[in-house]
């Protein structure tokens, strides 16, 4: 029974040492782990700490650009919009230009029309006053053979009177018997007289007619002249209109092409005011997603510092 009893004693001996061996060993394993834990904590909390931290300023910067952009999309819609409203105003203008430049080609061309009708007038004046000074040409040729014939008459009238007067004095010399005879030589040299006094007043008609036809000649002469210069001049102007007018239609086409140009302008600065009014929509959108992810990632930090506090605290 004492062996018994001493072999119980041993027993419980050794069970208490095996216990508190096993609590030792439990202690230590508990420890190791523990400090195992905390320093997985420890590279969990640098790891994903860097990563907040990260993902924090990420969230700072795209904010920041966030918001710039958006002030920049503003900005650019607005002066678009002015742009848009000036280009329009251009174009407008740009149209207007091009309406008139093309009524001024049209009045060129008409003044151009009338011009050349003008040549074609003068033209023909100056080949009239042709004819006609070589109709008076003809007429001062005819007035001068009338002279000629008026002056024969004349000298026949001057023999007739001489011949009258010789029939007169022969007569007065026969007497009675030449009465007869000398009644007829005084009517032949009345006849005479009166032949020489008409071809007097002919030969002054003829001479003032023979003045006028050469003042007429002369003052056709100048009118051909003038009308001549006339026709150089509507010429000339003819065909400086015809430049003018050659260069309005080339400013009509480069006003037209250039309205074009801004009418297309206009169209692009609304396509761009669309798109920048999508851009200041986008990063609208863009610094609420930022200022979203700036509020999570400071929860997620909260939360890791609560996570971490609660592991160091186990």
């Amino acid at each position: 029974a004492g062996a018994v009893e001493e072999f119980k004693v041993q027993a419980v001996a050794k069970a208490e040492r095996d216990a508190a061996a096993s609590e030792v060993q439990n202690r230590e394993q508990a420890a190791s782990r523990r400090a195992e834990l905390i320093r997985f904590a420890d590279d969990f909390e640098s790891a994903v700490g860097a990563i907040v931290s990260n993902v924090s300023a990420s969230a700072v910067q795209l904010e920041s650009a966030a918001s710039t952009l958006t002030r920049t999309a503003e900005t650019t819609q607005s002066l678009s919009s002015q742009v848009a409203g000036v280009s329009e105003q251009a174009s407008s203008n740009m149209q207007s230009v091009a309406t008139a430049t093309e009524e001024l080609s049209a009045s060129v061309e008409e003044i151009g029309r009338q011009v050349r009708d003008s040549n074609r007038i003068a033209e023909a004046a100056v080949v009239q006053a042709r004819e006609t000074d070589g109709r008076i040409g003809k007429l001062s040729h005819a007035a001068q053979q009338i002279g000629e014939v008026v002056k024969l008459i004349t000298a026949i009238a001057e023999q007739t009177n001489l011949l009258a007067l010789n029939a007169t004095i022969e007569a007065a010399r026969a007497g009675e018997a030449g009465r007869g005879f000398a009644v007829v030589a005084s009517e032949v040299k009345s006849l005479a007289s009166q032949t020489a006094k008409a071809t007097d007043e002919i030969s002054s008609h003829i001479a003032g007619m023979q003045g006028a036809t050469a003042e007429s000649v002369a003052a056709i002469k100048e009118i051909g002249a003038t009308i001549g210069q006339i026709s150089s001049i509507a010429t000339s102007i003819a065909s400086a209109v015809e430049q003018q007018g050659a260069a309005t239609q080339e400013i009509a086409r480069s006003v037209q092409t250039v309205a074009q140009g801004t009418q297309t302008a206009a169209t692009d600065i609304g396509q761009v005011n669309r798109g920048a009014a999508e851009t200041g929509s986008a990063s609208e959108e863009v610094l609420h997603s930022a200022k979203t992810l700036s509020s999570e990632s400071t929860r997620l930090r909260a939360e890791l510092d609560r996570f971490m506090g609660n592991i160091r605290a186990a």
